[in-house]
């Protein structure tokens, strides 16, 4: 047996380790229970005493040499394997810091609280409602029976027999005269649902409606209330008219227009060249509303109004594709 060679090949397959898995793999086949040296020790019963003490004399020798030259590279490659961390993990101190995406109020929500923030500081509170509501609630209550045309226009999704999902926040109202003796003077933001989706609708939107009952109450204390807010809303200068129209739940009713803002008045394909943008409907509770709920007509009076979150939040910041409000793009949301 020719230990030279032996340990010149040891020395060649050292020099092609280039990892500690190899290294181990190496370590294995040479040092190894059934390894190199296993054999070479195992040799050592065909020779004779002398050559047997002589032999394995030289085979402990270059096996105490093979495992110091083992020992010596995982030393090396475990300093590399360290060093190669410390470099991943290195943080210099000196460059710029990356700017965290920092979060932001939706523009839908800016605009929903700077709506009660104007009413709010006109003496309502706010009300809440629902979101699943009984049929009598959405509809009945509201001077709107089973059969009423008025019932198409609301587009509803029906959970089940008697029980929908709410079309507009009036319900509120209803609610809140059941459970309050006048005055009462609130507003019902929150989430509305209707069978409609295009650039202009979609099937879960957000609406504010308010409601003010005492005595005396008049036409002209609902103008002046929605004049504050229009231009708080919108400025001063917003220039606004009240139309006659039609509610089944307010007598008499009117849809309130503000000039465009996009063309200032002067015509333009969002206002249809009219120079006019409807912003909300609006009227006189209607008596057989506050027979329902049990307050006596004669002696009570109150208005209604009710107006789109999405509608305001479009025209006060010019969008005009309600779908962005909900496709969660940052490149739109961060403008706001």
């Amino acid at each position: 047996m020719e230990l030279g060679s032996i340990r010149t090949k040891i020395e060649q397959e050292l020099s092609s380790v280039k990892d500690l898995s190899s290294l181990n793999q190496f370590r294995i086949a040479i040092l190894g229970r059934k390894g190199l040296f296993s054999e070479l020790i195992e040799r050592l019963k065909s020779l004779d005493k002398e050559e047997r003490r002589n032999y394995g004399r030289e085979i402990n020798e270059l096996k105490l040499w093979a495992e110091e030259k083992v020992e010596e590279l995982k030393t090396h490659f475990e300093m590399e394997e360290k060093r190669r961390k410390e470099l991943a993990s290195w943080i210099d101190v000196t460059m710029p810091g990356a700017i965290p995406i920092v979060g932001r109020s939706h523009p839908l929500t800016q605009t929903l609280e700077e709506i009660v923030k104007i009413f709010t500081s006109l003496g309502f509170s706010v009300a809440e409602g629902p979101d699943i509501e009984y049929d009598y609630y959405n509809f009945e209550a509201l001077n709107i029976p089973k059969d009423h045309p008025a019932r198409d226009m609301q587009d509803t999704f029906y959970v089940r027999p008697g029980v929908v999902l709410r079309t507009h926040t009036s319900p509120v109202q209803i609610r809140t005269m059941e459970s309050h003796l006048p005055p009462v003077k609130i507003i019902a933001p929150g989430a509305v649902y209707r069978c409609d989706n295009d650039i202009s609708h979609t099937p879960m939107f957000h609406q504010v409606e308010g409601l003010m009952v005492d005595k005396h109450i008049r036409f002209s204390d609902l103008k002046g209330i929605l004049t504050v807010f229009i231009h708080e809303m919108f400025g001063e200068k917003t220039p606004l008219r009240f139309r006659p129209s039609y509610f089944p739940f307010t007598e008499p009713s009117a849809e309130v227009d503000i000039g465009c803002v996009i063309c200032q008045g002067s015509g333009c394909r969002v206002c249809k060249n009219t120079g006019w943008l409807e912003i909300l409907g609006s009227g006189m509770v209607h008596p057989q509303v506050f027979r329902i709920v049990g307050y006596d007509p004669e002696e009570i009076t109150g208005f209604a109004f009710g107006m789109g979150v999405e509608r305001i939040a479009m025209l006060k910041f010019g969008i005009d594709d309600i779908r962005q409000f909900y496709y969660n793009d940052m490149r739109f949301l961060s403008q706001f």
